[in-house]
């Protein structure tokens, strides 16, 4: 059901697209991410153990709709990784990010907007790991940027709205778990075509 509803977003991105290049066009868009998946928990009496940060990418397409006020989703393959005590996790997911932007005053502009989240995989580095409680989550998107031309740049902050847990299935603990769902700035280059 969800790889299902996934795939149709994709789809309807990309007659969006094919749309907005009549209108206000499409593109593609790369860069780095900066920040952490989540809180690891050693049991529910112990505190949690928050994630050093960590460097990832993504690389996708979007498409715009608008021109003072606008609509802009995107479609973007996104890697992560957070690195604990002892281990890493890395997390690869689909993001799909509706935000809705304003165009404030020459090329700045700001924009905010929901992400769904569709997780393709967890490693924790040579440990086992259960499921992810949810392959499907949402998150916010809140950022800023400016356009030059074909040129665009922007900065957004990005996090889960709800714990996603995955648990640690040999580890120390029984109760070993981590929250993986996203706290992270996103640095993004874009490119309308």
């Amino acid at each position: 059901m969800i790889k299902k509803t996934v795939l149709l977003a994709a789809i309807a991105l990309m007659g969006f697209s094919a749309h907005a290049q009549t209108g206000s066009g499409f593109g593609i868009k790369g860069g780095l991410n900066y920040g952490a998946n989540g809180d690891y928990f050693e049991s529910t009496e112990q505190a949690y153990k928050d994630p050093k940060g960590n460097v990832g990418y993504h690389i996708g397409v979007f498409g715009k709709l608008g021109d003072k006020i606008y609509l802009r989703p995107e479609l973007v393959y996104t890697k992560t990784k957070s690195d604990y005590d002892n281990n890493s996790l890395d997390m690869s997911k689909l993001d799909l990010p509706v935000l809705l932007g304003f165009n404030i005053i020459g090329p700045l502009n700001v924009f905010a907007g929901p992400a769904f989240q569709y997780i393709l995989d967890t490693d924790y580095e040579g440990i086992t790991i259960g499921d992810v409680e949810n392959d499907f989550t949402v998150g916010l998107n809140i950022g800023a940027g400016v356009s030059f031309g074909r040129f665009g740049i922007d900065l957004r902050y990005e996090r889960g709205f709800s714990e996603n847990e995955v648990t640690v299935v040999d580890g120390v603990f029984s109760n070993d778990r981590i929250d993986t769902r996203p706290d992270q700035l996103v640095l993004s280059l874009a490119l309308k075509l």
